[in-house]
């Protein structure tokens, strides 16, 4: 038997209903469809609007949808990890919870959290534990309800998110298929500029805190696309650079969807077509930690066995990288 790669086998997806257009949001707040199309590449994004579900539904929705495409038994499941930037509960685990709920009996879980990188980095942790030998079946989920953290007065950042959930299954592989390498960074300078500043042990919430609009999400949106369109085109550059890779040999980029513009750098740096980037942007808006799962749950009909992947993302912290996968099924045979 040959060394133990970890392989992606199965992939999942869900978006809330509801659509939150351009053409909505003008009558909230002063922009229009133009001004929010040419800066970022958004045209609507998906609002779970009822107000006693969080999270962890979007993520269950999504591991169920997995579950289901797979015929996955989920009491096989070892371990259950949710990268989310809004959990249900600020100290109870989400991920404990969607176990729970989704029948993974038998697994252990927690969550992670590194903003927008937090699908990236969770593909890094999944993949040390299949590697390990010691789990054979991890649940990798990405969900975010960003809704609930956004002022929809301030245009700056509401324009921006929305919510949603992807799932990825990893299996150990003997061919050389799955994770091949990784180059994952932070600088926690960065935390000033893209941040929630109260609610946490530095700033309790208080009566003053909620009056002056401290639990919603802060962005300095100069500062975080300067660092972001740079530091993702040099993180996808150097991991095709370490693997000897050419533009030729990519056969998909799988980026963040944090703005338009910081994807097409990234894909300009690594000298690739439009038709090799996954785009999701224009439906969804910026999903936080789904937006890495919700490509492969949009394009998995596309990919072929021994396709070469390249994930790139960016988050506040700052966090960010890049990860070379070897795709391991064909995604147009539903058996797999």
């Amino acid at each position: 038997m040959g060394r133990i790669t970890a392989a992606i086998t199965a992939v999942g997806g869900y978006v809330p209903d509801f659509r939150l257009t351009n053409k909505m949001l003008e009558t909230m707040v002063d922009t229009t469809d133009e001004w929010i199309t040419t800066r970022t590449g958004i045209k609507e994004r998906r609002i779970l609007k009822d107000k006693d579900k969080g999270t962890s539904f979007l993520a269950i929705k999504a591991a169920e949808n997995l579950i289901s495409k797979s015929n996955l038994d989920p009491s096989e499941i070892d371990l259950v990890i949710v990268g989310t930037a809004t959990p249900d509960l600020p100290v109870a685990s989400t991920s404990a919870y969607v176990a729970s709920q989704i029948g993974a009996v038998n697994a252990f879980s927690f969550d992670i959290q590194a903003a927008c990188s937090n699908f990236l980095f969770g593909m890094s942790t999944a993949a040390s534990y299949i590697e390990s030998g010691r789990y054979k079946k991890v649940l990798l989920i990405g969900a975010d309800k960003m809704s609930s953290i956004l002022d929809y007065t301030e245009r700056t950042t509401c324009i921006i998110f929305g919510d949603g959930a992807g799932a990825v299954l990893f299996e150990p592989n003997y061919e050389g298929l799955g994770l091949q390498d990784e180059y994952l960074r932070s600088d926690g300078r960065g935390r000033e500029f893209l941040k929630i500043e109260a609610g946490g042990s530095l700033m309790p919430a208080s009566e003053e805190t909620v009056k002056n609009k401290k639990h919603y999400v802060y962005q300095d949106g100069k500062s975080v696309f300067k660092f972001a369109v740079s530091n993702m085109a040099d993180v996808a550059a150097k991991i095709m650079e370490r693997n000897n890779l050419t533009h030729d040999d990519v056969d998909w980029l799988i980026p963040h969807q944090a703005n338009k513009r910081i994807v097409d750098a990234t894909a300009k740096r690594m000298d690739l077509e439009s038709s090799k980037v996954m785009m999701n942007i224009d439906k969804y808006g910026n999903t936080t930690s789904a937006t890495l799962p919700l490509l492969l749950f949009d394009y998995e009909k596309k990919l072929k066995k021994g396709d070469n992947l390249v994930f790139a993302a960016f988050g506040g912290g700052f966090t960010w990288g890049s990860i070379y996968l070897k795709w391991a099924y064909n995604g147009n045979n539903e058996s797999k």
